[in-house]
């Protein structure tokens, strides 16, 4: 028996050197995304004109990196934190621990070079070597143009600095150490001719990330097969739950029985000069949506997601979409 003890007593031993020395490789040795670019972004009035279009319109950016104003029905962005950071994600609303936007004015890049930014925003990994929590979606702004990046990093080079002291990340085990291993090196690609409507179409929905939000996650991946056929859900602190919806071609429960015009049209009424924000009620329902930044987007660009979507296979979903615990 004690012989038997003794045995097991060294196979856990074993097991757990082996455990310790996996965990130390990986907070060690990962990521490893390559050194950061020898960058120095020429700022010129096209490219900060070019990326304060994507910052706030199509990447938008400026969403995550400013905080929202919650009452408000499509959350609009507080202007005093526009970039400063400090929004916060929780378990109240499904995080496995408490993250924050980072301040990505001028005043939380001084110390950054254009080519630590760059390695950032396309594979996710931070200035100081250490991963980026993937509510960053660098693994789409990694498959985008990378004048665009260069683009949006002239852009928030201008904007003013806002002093704002975000706090660190604090992740759930095992994530706090499995994180290290999601930063992935990026596969840049030529920006499509935006005549060829379906592919440019296409470019645009992978840097706005619309298969992020509009498909089934679970432990924070796409569910291969959901892709925008919605399901996704937003748990909201006053108790709501918003299930994003279907935005494929499929005429019961997506959008097969819109027309290009109104697809256009349910983004522009955000910008209508009648349109007015509506104040919402503590129970109320509100929705993740930036409805009001993705209102800047261009007819035509909107026009070619909607071309794009087109191309995606229908998926039938009848989950309601509000609901409460």
């Amino acid at each position: 028996m004690k012989k038997a003890l003794k045995v097991l007593g060294i196979i856990l031993g074993v097991v757990v050197i082996g455990l310790a020395a996996v965990i130390g490789f990986i907070k060690v040795a990962l990521p490893n995304t390559g050194a950061p670019l020898d960058l120095k972004v020429q700022i010129t009035s096209e490219r900060v004109q070019r990326g304060e279009y994507l910052a706030n319109h199509v990447a938008v950016c400026m969403d995550c990196h400013s905080q929202r104003d919650w009452s408000i029905y499509g959350a609009p962005l507080k202007k005093e934190t526009f970039g400063s950071g400090g929004e916060k994600f929780t378990h109240e609303v499904g995080f496995p621990g408490t993250v924050y936007s980072r301040n990505i004015t001028p005043a939380g890049l001084k110390d950054w070079t254009d080519g630590e930014i760059f390695r950032a925003v396309t594979t996710g990994v931070e200035k100081n070597g250490k991963p980026l929590f993937p509510l960053m979606p660098y693994p789409h702004y990694g498959q985008t143009d990378p004048e665009d990046i260069l683009s949006i990093i002239a852009y928030i080079r201008t904007l003013p600095a806002i002093q704002n002291q975000v706090p660190n990340h604090e992740l759930d085990f095992p994530l706090n150490i499995l994180v290290n291993t999601m930063p992935s090196k990026a596969a840049m690609q030529k920006m499509p001719d935006s005549n060829n409507i379906t592919a440019y179409g296409k470019y645009l929905v992978v840097m706005a990330g619309c298969a992020e939000c509009h498909s089934k996650i679970e432990k924070g991946a796409v569910v291969a097969g959901t892709e925008f056929g919605g399901g996704r859900v937003f748990t909201f602190p006053n108790g709501t739950i918003v299930t994003a919806p279907n935005i494929t071609f499929d005429k019961t429960t997506g959008i097969g029985n819109w027309d290009r015009n109104l697809f256009i049209r349910k983004f522009k009424q955000y910008t209508d000069s009648g349109y007015t924000p509506k104040q919402l009620a503590p129970t109320d329902f509100n929705t993740p949506m930036p409805w009001l930044m993705y209102s800047g987007m261009k007819n035509s660009d909107l026009a070619a997601i909607y071309a794009y979507l087109g191309t995606v296979t229908p998926k039938n979903n009848t989950e309601k979409v509000f609901q409460r615990k």
